[in-house]
């Protein structure tokens, strides 16, 4: 799976939860999308990777 694939998942993701749960915002969903770079960043200190090289890990999964 790559970025595109899980951007396009989150996409989703994100209208079905608007859908099934009018009260959340889009600061609440934007607030979930920063927690996802964050764990990027975490790994990339971690491992000592670029994004793209994660990306490609991850990509293989």
């Amino acid at each position: 799976m790559n970025t595109t694939e899980i951007k396009g998942n989150w996409n989703e993701l994100k209208g079905k939860l608007k859908q099934k749960y009018a009260d959340l915002t889009d600061d609440d969903l934007l607030y979930e999308e920063g927690k996802e770079d964050e764990l990027y960043g975490k790994i990339q200190q971690k491992l000592g990777k670029t994004k793209e090289e994660l990306q490609d890990i991850f990509s293989g999964l």
